[in-house]
């Protein structure tokens, strides 16, 4: 009887695809969903669990599935923005379309949920802050003096930055994360960047974008923020620095700095203790035109 029930949940959850899963990640949202009459669900685990052995299925007929967040108080925007009754599996159906060409998705490949929803967390969290500092930086506006675009110019500037920063670099893994103090709130971003032995950078487009697009828009806003570096090389102490933004360019921090930053806990300000084999350090010389030039809030130009 338990094996027909669960051969019937996945039928139903198969009618609710279109090449990606929506996936209800939390119990809130779970719950939320549980208004409509034809979402037939009652429980949270035992979803997961069907939604795990309906990925598995699909993935050993060679069906090649990606999963989504499902949001609905999203879904019941689309709804209404569409015209669509919310509460039938073929706007749900419709809704999931839409999340696979806009939102946040990831393609299974076998692993558990317990692995892939921190990753589709961090991805939909990775695309709503490049969506937000791309608005922000859109809404600078021209320079004053020379009708220049100060947010393209920005990000002009974010790039060559990126592109010093990573040629400065030492061969081997690089972890990079800016920090920008945006108002009204705080934007990071991260890039992984993998140089192999004969010298070539492996770099996400999708990453750079969203890294050069935050670093933009601090030099566009002149918000308070920095840069650091983190590189990994066999046999060798992992090297960590960094810079702070300075005008358009980039100030370096100390190796008491970059320190003191890796060693206090961001939330509560505590001391934490440093890790061992790490050196922190002071960042190579990016040379001397990193400071000079670019738009200013009021649309002055700093040179």
């Amino acid at each position: 009887m338990a094996h027909t029930s669960h051969q019937s949940m996945r039928r139903v959850l198969r009618r609710e695809i279109a090449g990606t899963i929506g996936l209800l990640a939390d119990e809130h949202d779970f719950t939320a969903m549980r208004r409509y009459r034809s979402f037939t669900f009652d429980d949270h685990t035992t979803y997961l669990r069907q939604v795990e052995a309906l990925l598995r299925t699909l993935a050993a007929q060679g069906n090649h599935t990606t999963v989504a967040l499902f949001d609905p108080e999203e879904y019941a925007e689309f709804c209404a923005d569409t015209g669509l009754e919310p509460d039938t599996p073929s706007s749900r159906t419709r809704f999931i379309a839409e999340l696979a060409t806009t939102g946040a998705v990831l393609p299974y490949e076998g692993q558990p949920l317990t692995e892939l929803v921190p990753e589709l967390i961090d991805e939909a969290v990775r695309l709503a802050t490049w969506e937000y500092a791309t608005t922000l930086l859109a809404q600078v506006g021209d320079c004053a003096s020379c009708g220049e675009d100060i947010g393209r110019a920005a990000f002009a500037r974010a790039m060559q930055l990126l592109g010093r920063v990573l040629d400065t670099a030492a061969p081997g893994e690089r972890h990079l994360v800016c920090s920008v103090s945006a108002k009204p709130q705080a934007l990071a971003a991260v890039l992984h960047a993998d140089q192999d032995d004969e010298g070539t950078t492996r770099l996400d487009e999708s990453e750079v974008l969203e890294f050069a697009t935050v670093l933009a828009l601090g030099i566009a806003t002149r918000s308070p923020g920095g840069l650091v570096m983190r590189t990994t090389t066999p046999d060798t102490t992992d090297r960590v620095y960094g810079w702070r933004l300075r005008g358009e360019g980039l100030e370096p921090l100390t190796a008491g700095e970059v320190f003191d930053a890796y060693c206090t806990d961001m939330e509560s300000g505590d001391l934490v203790s440093p890790e061992s084999g790490v050196d922190y350090c002071t960042p190579p010389d990016l040379g001397d035109d990193l400071g000079r030039g670019g738009p200013t809030p009021d649309g002055r130009h700093t040179h």
